[in-house]
C-alpha cells in the first residue's frame, strides 16, 4: 500500500506546471490571437474560393487553437468558472468508461468498487476530465489485448482512485516528468491530457503517485481529500436578457452561448463527438441547434420526424447510442441553467405553476426526442443485422445453378442444428423459386456430421422429394457412413448417391 505522507514530487510537479503557466499562458495567449485573426480570414476566404487546402489549413489551426486552449486549461486552472458540486466518482466512472464501449472487446475491465456512497466536493466537469485523459491513457497504452484494472475505496479522510493497465509501461527515469505539458511517452502525444490530470487532482487538494515498469505496465493512485461543505446546485451563467425578451427568443439568441457551455459541461464525451464529425457528415452544432428550436418552438410533430432521422443517421455511421444519450443529458443540464439563469436576470414574474408547466414541456421533449432517436436507430441496426443474417444464409447455403432446372449446393465447415435449420428452410424455398428439378448435395467439405444433424439432413431428403426434385448425394466420407451405421440410419431410396461430385456430374451428362 502506498503510504498517504505526502510525496515531495507532487509538489515539485505542482511548481513545475505552476511555473511554466506564467510563460506558457502569456505565450499561448499572443499566439492564439494571430491564429485567430488568421482562422477568421480563412473562413472568408474559403466562401469565395472552397478548395481542399482551405479547408486543410482550417482544420490544423483548429488544432492549433486547441492545443492552445488546452494549455491555457492546465496552466491556469483556477480560471475555470465552473461552480463547486457533490462528485460521486464511483457512479462518475461508470459514465466515462461507457465512452470506451469500442475497445472494451480487445480490454478486460475489472472494477474493484468499494465505499461508492462517498462523494466529494468540487468541479466536476474538471475532475471528469481527468479521469477521462486518465482512462483514455490506460486504453491506449495497451496496443491488442489486455487488463484495465480500477479500484475505487476510502481510507481515513481521502477517497482512493487506482488505475492500472497491462500496457507499454514507463521507465523509471521518465515517471517524474509526468504531467509536464508537452512531455509524452507517445510518439504522436501532447503531453496535455496527462498535465491536465495532474493539475485537476492538485486542484482538489489531492495528490498522484504512479508505479510503472517497461512491458508490464503502469498504475496510477489517485488521491482526493473528503472534504465537508456546502454546494449550490445553480450554475450561473454571465447572460444579458432583455425584460420584454420572451424565454423562447432568449434560448434562440444565445445558441452559441449554449453550445460553448454544453463543450465545457461534458468535455470528454465532447472530444469523443468530434472524432465522430470528423469521419461522418453529422454536424453536431447544428443538430443541437435544430433540437433546441424544436422544443422551445413547441414543434412536436417537427421534433419526432428529426429523431427518428438523427437516430437512423448515427446507426448508419454504427455510432455508440450511449456516446448520444449522455450527450443529450448534458444539453438537458445546459438547457435548464440557461433557464435559470433568464429569470435570473429578467426580473420576470414566475409562478410554481409556471415552473412545472415550463418543467413538463421542456423535459418531455427532450425526452421524446431520445424516445424516438432511441427507436430509430435500434429499427435500423436492426434491418442491417437481419441483412447482414440474410447474406450469412447465402453464404452457408450456396446453390449454385448448373443449367436452368441442374443446382449444386457444396455443403462446407461444420454443420449445427442452426445452420442445419438454415439450410433447410434455404433450400426449399430456392428449390420453389428456382424451379429445381435435380439438386446435387456434395458433403466432401462437411467436417463434422452429428445425429442430430443428420436427422435434419434426412428431412430435408423427404421436403425435396416432396417437391417433386430429385436428390443426388456426394461426398459421404467413411467416417460418416460410419456413424450412420452405427445410429442405424439410412438414406431414402429416392436419394441419387454417388462417391463424388465429378461421378454425379458425368451421371447427369456433365461431360469433363
Amino acid at each position: 500500500m502506498v503510504s498517504k505522507k505526502k510525496d515531495t514530487n507532487n509538489q515539485y510537479q505542482l511548481d513545475r506546471i505552476s511555473s511554466m503557466g506564467q510563460v506558457a499562458a502569456g505565450i499561448a495567449h499572443e499566439v492564439k490571437n494571430p491564429l485567430t485573426t488568421v482562422k477568421g480570414f480563412l473562413q472568408l476566404f474559403q466562401e469565395k474560393y472552397d478548395d481542399n487546402y482551405t479547408q486543410v489549413a482550417l482544420s490544423e489551426l483548429d488544432s492549433a487553437l486547441a492545443i492552445l486552449g488546452n494549455l491555457l486549461q492546465v496552466t491556469k486552472p483556477e480560471m475555470d468558472d465552473e461552480v463547486i458540486q457533490e462528485i460521486n466518482i464511483a457512479s462518475e466512472m461508470e459514465s466515462i468508461l461507457n465512452l470506451f464501449l469500442d475497445r472494451q472487446y480487445q480490454v478486460d475491465v475489472m472494477k474493484e468498487f468499494r465505499d461508492t456512497n462517498v462523494t466529494i466536493y468540487g468541479k466536476r466537469n474538471q475532475l471528469k476530465r481527468a479521469f477521462f485523459n486518465l482512462l483514455k491513457n490506460a486504453f491506449e497504452a495497451i496496443p491488442d489485448k489486455g487488463m484495465i484494472r480500477i479500484q475505487h475505496y476510502m481510507e481515513e479522510e481521502h477517497l482512493i482512485v487506482t488505475v492500472e493497465d497491462t500496457g507499454i509501461g514507463i521507465s523509471e527515469d521518465k515517471i517524474a516528468l509526468l504531467g509536464t505539458p508537452f512531455f509524452s511517452t507517445k510518439e504522436d502525444g501532447t503531453g496535455m491530457g496527462l498535465s491536465q490530470v495532474y493539475s485537476s487532482i492538485y486542484q482538489f487538494g489531492g495528490r498522484i503517485h504512479v508505479e510503472s515498469k517497461p512491458e508490464q505496465g503502469t498504475k496510477f493512485f489517485i488521491f482526493i481529500p473528503i472534504h465537508k461543505q456546502g454546494v449550490s446546485l445553480l450554475n450561473t451563467i454571465e447572460v444579458v436578457a432583455d425584460p420584454n425578451q420572451t424565454l423562447e427568443d432568449f434560448v434562440i439568441s444565445n445558441l452559441e452561448k449554449i453550445h460553448d457551455q454544453l463543450l465545457q459541461e461534458d468535455y470528454e464525451i465532447s472530444s469523443r463527438l468530434k472524432e465522430i464529425e470528423e469521419i461522418s457528415d453529422i454536424s453536431l452544432k447544428k443538430n443541437v441547434f435544430a433540437l433546441i428550436k424544436f422544443v422551445f418552438k413547441n414543434s412536436p410533430h417537427e421534433l419526432i420526424t428529426f429523431a427518428k432521422s438523427e437516430g437512423k443517421k448515427w446507426a448508419k455511421h454504427t455510432l455508440q447510442l450511449n456516446l448520444k444519450l449522455e450527450w443529450l443529458q448534458s444539453l438537458r443540464k445546459v438547457l435548464w441553467d440557461f433557464i435559470y439563469n433568464y429569470y435570473r436576470v429578467s426580473n420576470q414574474e414566475f409562478t410554481r405553476e409556471d415552473f412545472f408547466h415550463l418543467e413538463r414541456r421542456v423535459n418531455s421533449s427532450l425526452d421524446t426526442f431520445i424516445k424516438q432517436f432511441s427507436i430509430s436507430y435500434n429499427q435500423f441496426k436492426d434491418e442491417i443485422l437481419r441483412t447482414q443474417r440474410e447474406m450469412v444464409e447465402d453464404l452457408s447455403v450456396p446453390i449454385i445453378p448448373l443449367t436452368k432446372t441442374v443446382s449444386i449446393l457444396p455443403l462446407i465447415g461444420t454443420i449445427d442444428t442452426f445452420r442445419a435449420n438454415t439450410v433447410n428452410e434455404k433450400v426449399l424455398r430456392q428449390i420453389e423459386v428456382l424451379q429445381i428439378e435435380t439438386l446435387i448435395i456434395d458433403l466432401s467439405g462437411v467436417t463434422f456430421l452429428d445425429s442430430a444433424v443428420l436427422n435434419h439432413l434426412f428431412k430435408l431428403f423427404d421436403g425435396i422429394e416432396l417437391m417433386g426434385c430429385t436428390a443426388v448425394l456426394t461426398g459421404i466420407r467413411s467416417e460418416i457412413a460410419g456413424s450412420m451405421l452405427k445410429m442405424g440410419l439410412t438414406i431414402n431410396n429416392s436419394v441419387i448417391k454417388k462417391g463424388n461430385l465429378q461421378q454425379a456430374l458425368e451421371a447427369l451428362g456433365f461431360k469433363k
